[in-house]
Formats: C-alpha cells, structure tokens, sequence
C-alpha cells in the first residue's frame, strides 16, 4: 500500500504542477499583453507631448504677435494724460510739479512717444 500511496502523491503533484504550469502560462501572456499595451501608451503619450508642445509654442507666437499688435496704450498712459490735463509735469525734469498753463515740450514729447 505504501507503494500505492507515492505513487499517489505523485501523481497528484505532477496534475498539481502542470496546473501550476497552465497558470505561469496564462500570466505569461498577460504579462506580455501588457507590457505591448504600456509601450503602445508610451509611444502615444511621447506624441501626445510633442504635439501639445507644438501647439503651446504656436499659441505663444500668436499671443506674442497679438501683444506687438496692440500698440495702444494703456492704464498708465490715460493717468499721465489726465495728469498733464489737469495741469502736472508729468516729463522726467519736473515729474508732479504744476504746469503754470503752459505746454511743456518735454510733457507733450513723452506723451507722443508712448502712442
């Protein structure tokens, strides 16, 4: 009997090992599916970056053309110009002190410039 018993066993290892065997073999193929897939999202994400790389850089050059365009002037300049109306230096030799109801040249210079 105790022949019968290992050669029992022995065969209940060998079933248990080729199951074993069957499931290395179905994580193998998993492994291996994704390991295609994670190189397949790499690759896209590699491209997905390049792409929206491109598109930043071509959305700064319009914004840059955009900013060169506009060459109104701005909040500051309406301030200096309600200065000088309301009768200030606003040029850099008398900055604040009172126009005496004359033009100043310097005034009316730095004025045109920022136009």
């Amino acid at each position: 009997m105790k022949n019968r018993q290992i050669f029992d066993q022995v065969s209940d290892m060998e079933k248990q090992i080729g199951e074993l065997y069957e499931q290395l073999g179905d994580l193998k193929g998993r492994l291996s599916d994704l390991l295609e897939e994670n190189h397949r999202l790499a690759m896209e994400n590699h491209n997905l970056r390049n792409h929206l790389e491109h598109t930043n850089k071509e959305q700064e050059a319009k914004v840059k053309n955009k900013q060169k365009s506009k060459s109104f002037p701005g909040e500051g300049y309406d301030n200096l110009a309600r200065l000088y109306e309301e009768g200030f230096h606003i040029c850099n030799l008398e900055f604040g002190s009172p126009r005496r109801n004359e033009d100043c040249m310097f005034c009316l210079d730095f004025l045109n410039k920022t136009k």
